[in-house]
């Protein structure tokens, strides 16, 4: 079950705990701790199993038309069980309510490290598609990978 989280300190903490449990996506201190802190400002929403938040989704707004994936976490655990999907619908039809155009998403571009391939083909599977790739627009060595979606009713199940 996903529900909307309000709480900032509710927020914080669901992040924290997550985000702790992924060091191999979030592993620098310094960048995890600017997701945790980010998160309490954003739309935040939780997927919970057994009254448990098992992974969480965050949207900024990046624009007059487009949110943006902020950031987005599950705990291992709960990996190909169908939670990034439950947090991505909620997102969507976020977006969609408030009237948005478009949802995108930024990760490493795809060939670079295992776990990110992982991350880019799941993006690929909710239907997101590749929008453009900054070489350096984080370092040399994680080009970054934008993928954006439109919004249309179809794109809901």
């Amino acid at each position: 079950m996903v529900k909307q989280i309000l709480e900032k300190e509710e927020k914080r903490e669901i992040s924290r705990r997550i985000l702790t449990a992924l060091p191999e996506w979030f592993g620098i201190e310094k960048a995890r701790e600017a997701y945790i802190a980010d998160s309490a400002k954003q739309v935040f929403f939780a997927a919970h199993k057994s009254g448990e938040a098992v992974g969480f989704l965050c949207l900024k707004e990046t624009g007059r038309d487009t949110m943006e994936i902020a950031v987005m976490g599950v705990l291992p655990s709960y990996h190909r069980q169908g939670v990034g999907r439950e947090l991505v619908e909620a997102a969507k039809e976020y977006a969609y309510r408030k009237q948005y155009s478009f949802v995108q998403v930024k990760t490493v571009q795809m060939g670079r490290y295992s776990c990110y391939d992982d991350t880019n083909r799941f993006y690929l599977s909710q239907g997101f598609l590749e929008f453009e790739v900054f070489p350096a627009l984080w370092d040399e060595w994680n080009p970054c990978q934008i993928y954006i979606m439109y919004l249309a009713p179809q794109n809901f199940s």
